[in-house]
């Protein structure tokens, strides 16, 4: 059951709408919305705008908050994320260290799935605004630094980096990593890519780089093609301790 306060989505009409359920009204293409009506709504049940458009109630997942949070750049995509997470077996029992928060949207996939997730960012303007956004989730189990990750320690299951990685980045994550436990280098060229690989394979007993492309599918009267979009995003270094 929705309380007041918590965050939810409104979606009819191929529009989508964050909102938050207590006092308020919301201003959308459809009409005003009494935000007053939707504490103790289910998701799946319908409200109406006072135009009597309908509005169906969903509750927020990964996938919104990549499309509708605040933006410090380019983040991730989804497709490297779940990669991320399938590569490595994240799971329940891991701590995750997120080096290079961004927006926050990767620290927000992995505290899905991980126990707890420690993320960093060194720049104070993006560390204040992914601490808004990633309040706005409600949830409970990530932990946001602002601090360089060179001067993070402890021990950790998966090291994810998303950052301009230098050697010394790959040399201290490997001091970080607990047996067994992964890094993994987000990296948008090749050179980069190159410098995780080669400092790497000095250290970790498993090392394997990968492109990460995923090619959408066009379809019309006239027939299904594959979409002229760009495929390919970046490069996925996982390197195994």
């Amino acid at each position: 059951m929705i309380a007041d306060g918590d965050r939810v989505i409104l979606s009819g009409r191929g529009k989508v709408y964050f909102a938050r359920a207590g006092e308020g009204s919301l201003g959308t293409d459809l009409g005003m919305v009494d935000l007053s009506l939707l504490t103790g709504k289910m998701p799946g049940d319908v409200i109406k705008t006072r135009p009597g458009k309908e509005l169906v109630i969903r509750l927020p997942r990964a996938t919104d908050f990549f499309e509708q949070a605040k933006r410090s750049g380019a983040p991730m995509l989804p497709r490297d994320i779940g990669l991320v997470i399938g590569l490595t077996g994240m799971n329940k029992n891991d701590h995750v260290l997120d080096a290079g928060t961004g927006s926050g949207v990767a620290a927000v996939f992995f505290a899905g799935v991980a126990g707890k997730v420690t993320t960093c960012e060194r720049r104070e303007e993006f560390f204040r605004l992914a601490m808004e956004n990633i309040k706005e989730t409600g949830l409970s189990n990530i932990e946001v630094l602002n601090k360089d990750v060179l001067e993070v320690n402890g021990t950790y299951d998966i090291v994810h980096l998303d950052l301009g990685i230098t050697r010394d980045h790959v040399v201290h994550a490997f001091s970080l990593v607990r047996p067994g436990g992964y890094l993994v280098c987000y990296t948008p060229f090749f050179e980069q890519m190159g410098v995780v690989v080669d400092t790497a394979s000095g250290l970790f007993s498993e090392v394997t780089a990968h492109e990460s492309i995923m090619r959408e599918m066009d379809r019309s009267e006239r027939g299904t093609r594959p979409s002229t979009k760009v495929c390919h995003s970046g490069y996925l270094t996982v390197a195994r301790k």
